[in-house]
């Protein structure tokens, strides 16, 4: 019987399941985000709450479990130093699954997950926005008013149509083999075997 057995099989055996979910754990903490099904992100969060868990507790023992699980070293440190330390005062909750739609081959949902509080390419973006945000700048009457008067002395720009696409004119055949075919028709039951 299946009692308290709740994790998805997602249609391998469980010597492929572990592998599979090993080589995402990997990924997820290696490049911090990465893009899969929706079945498999629920179920590879378990795996990668667990390995940084194992991250903050910081000790031998911890760092030989996560490495049964995690298949690089340089993963590995990077868990034990970067992100026990990032996630130090964080009870759990580790990463989060955004869902993003169907897969186009075979409509399957596709979700990212990614490490929460992570430092990517658009953190510092939207620090700035946020500072911007809390801390508006005043404008003089002057500044006001010279934007109101170049907003409404611009003349409105004409609307052009694009255009038309010229046709090409067609090449005559060159090849003296094109000129050959052109010449000699083919007969109706003759067709060469590809034998």
């Amino acid at each position: 019987m299946k009692h308290r057995v709740r994790t998805r099989r997602l249609g391998r055996t469980s010597a492929h399941r572990k592998a599979l979910f090993r080589n995402m754990v990997t990924s997820l903490l290696e490049h911090e985000r990465i893009e899969t099904t929706d079945a498999k992100a629920k179920e590879l969060r378990r795996v990668a709450d667990r390995m940084i868990t194992l991250g903050k507790r910081g000790t031998l023992h911890a760092r030989r479990r996560a490495l049964r699980t995690i298949r690089s070293r340089d993963v590995t440190a990077k868990l034990f130093d970067s992100l026990a330390l990032r996630y130090r005062d964080r009870p759990g909750g580790y990463t989060r699954v955004l869902k993003l739609g169907h897969r186009h081959g075979d409509a399957a949902p596709i979700s990212i997950i990614e490490l929460v509080d992570r430092d990517g390419p658009g953190a510092a973006a939207k620090k700035r926005g946020a500072a911007a945000k809390t801390a508006p700048t005043k404008k003089t009457a002057a500044e006001s008013s010279a934007k109101a008067t170049t907003a409404k002395s611009k003349p409105a720009r004409p609307a052009t149509k694009p255009a038309a696409g010229k046709k090409r004119a067609a090449r005559p055949a060159t090849d003296a083999k094109a000129k050959a075919r052109k010449a000699s028709p083919r007969k109706k039951g003759s067709t060469k075997s590809s034998g």
